[in-house]
């Protein structure tokens, strides 16, 4: 037998090497154009954008501007225009991304006139897809109601935390923070007829919804609905209607077997990212070495073409020397001050505790008060609470239908909660709010009177 040829083992391990290339790189395409089709329509991005933007092709700044804008502009609830001018989509991106928490600089140093930086896009993008959720965020706001919705929430704030403090803020403005009254109580009194406007079209929708699904009573197939929503209402009135809402939920099923996909083969696109950080970070390298060397290379020139260097080196240390002096002194002095303060802070703190020792008890004791109320509500045995869009359903007499809400965000079947429950929960924390409100009310009283014994010939008169 004849001893195998080295060439051919070479040949063997390269075609292996060549068929792994090959099925990640189908592997990556199959991800990237999952996650493409998961996007909305408008905002949906072609694969090859993406594949672009990861070698910084200047053909895909663009696009990739624009994709971010219309995500963007979807998550805060804006409408999306094509005709909207590059610059200001631009403007917008930025500053969105500033909001949410992006803090590269490098993406807010890229040109406003969309000519570079493809690649610094494609990172901003994945970052959103990351850490903010993106398709699960884009899936939720986008999806088809079919059904009448409202939003139930039974979770309670942290009142105790809200409590806190509230005393020395209203210490930390005094009579040289003055706010014109008059325009303070203009924005009240807009404010509670905006508010009183949006309650009054909140009624009238639900004594809508209401005969609605009192007059379909026993319509719907669904035994646990029992009625139809304003949706199935119109689709019955109107036929034609049926193949826009078909041709909408297929678009949806679409985005949601491609969401499927993409949860499957997200691990390939986060190594591909990997590996664009990775050639990022190796540029950045050079960038730096090469700008150190022409430093370098430049500094004995600055040296040999400015005499005066040591001069300026001498004025420099002057002035060091002369800032510690005077930090030290403005050390000194604010102990002093310090100390001062201290003192007259402890004898008005004696005056007050003769002076006004019971209201300074009545005080406490309504603090207490409240802190004992709140923390029997939180040792209170836990409910289920609800946050969200639930789907409201008609309460009927028969036991399939008893509740009056029906959760629509969980897969998992959930207890719903009825409308009287909800009701119940709200007036409980009506009526907290309430008493926190009046101990703000009467700290701010007092703050006032404080102030008012400060002005010489002026009558303050309490609304």
């Amino acid at each position: 037998m004849l001893p195998p040829r080295a060439g051919g083992g070479r040949e063997a391990a390269a075609g292996a090497m060549r068929r792994r290339q090959e099925r990640r790189d189908r592997a990556l395409s199959a991800a990237v154009g999952a996650l493409c089709r998961a996007l909305p329509p408008p905002a949906r991005p072609a694969p090859d954008t993406l594949r672009r933007a990861r070698f910084d092709r200047p053909q895909a700044t663009l696009d990739c501007w624009r994709l971010l804008y219309a995500l963007l502009k979807q998550i805060h609830g804006s409408k999306w225009t094509e005709s909207d001018a590059i610059d200001n989509q631009i403007r917008f991106v930025k500053l969105a991304l500033w909001y949410h928490g992006y803090d590269r600089p490098e993406l807010y140093q890229l040109p406003s006139d969309g000519s570079a930086g493809s690649r610094e896009l494609l990172l901003a993008f994945s970052w959103l897809l990351h850490r903010h959720s993106l398709l699960e965020q884009l899936l939720a706001r986008n999806r088809v109601k079919t059904g009448d919705e409202t939003s139930v929430c039974t979770c309670e704030d942290d009142l105790p935390s809200s409590q806190k403090g509230t005393a020395e803020i209203a210490l930390e403005y005094g009579p040289e923070d003055r706010v014109d009254v008059r325009y303070l109580q203009w924005l009240n009194g807009r404010l509670k007829f905006q508010w009183r406007s949006l309650h009054a079209q909140h009624q009238e929708q639900c004594k809508l919804l209401h005969k609605i699904h009192l007059f379909t009573s026993g319509s719907h197939t669904d035994q646990i609905l029992g009625h139809l929503s304003v949706t199935e209402t119109d689709l019955v009135r109107q036929p034609e209607n049926y193949k826009q809402l078909l041709q909408l939920l297929e678009s949806e099923t679409m985005q949601l077997e491609a969401f499927l996909e993409w949860k499957q083969l997200e691990p390939v696109y986060w190594q591909w990212m990997e590996t664009v950080l990775d050639n990022m970070a190796e540029e950045g390298k050079k960038c730096e070495s090469r700008d150190a060397h022409v430093e370098k290379s430049r500094l004995p020139k600055a040296t040999l073409c400015c005499p005066w260097a040591d001069s300026l080196t001498g004025q420099i240390d002057r002035l060091s020397r002369d800032l510690m002096t005077f930090r030290d002194q403005l050390h000194k002095l604010v102990t002093r001050r310090k100390a001062a303060w201290c003192e007259k802070v402890k004898i008005r703190e004696e005056e007050l505790q003769k002076e006004g020792f019971s209201t300074a008890a009545k005080k406490i004791q309504e603090s207490a008060e409240l802190k004992l109320l709140d923390l029997t509500c939180l040792c209170a045995p836990t409910k289920n609470k609800m946050h969200g869009l639930c789907r409201l359903v008609f309460r009927s007499k028969h036991p399939a239908s008893k509740t009056g809400f029906s959760s629509s965000v969980s897969k998992e079947p959930v207890s719903a909660v009825s409308a009287t429950e909800v009701i119940r929960d709200l007036q409980m924390r009506e009526a907290s709010l309430e008493r926190e409100l009046k101990q703000l009310q009467e700290e701010c009283r007092q703050r006032l009177d404080e102030i008012a014994e400060g002005l010489d010939g002026v009558i303050c008169i309490s609304p």
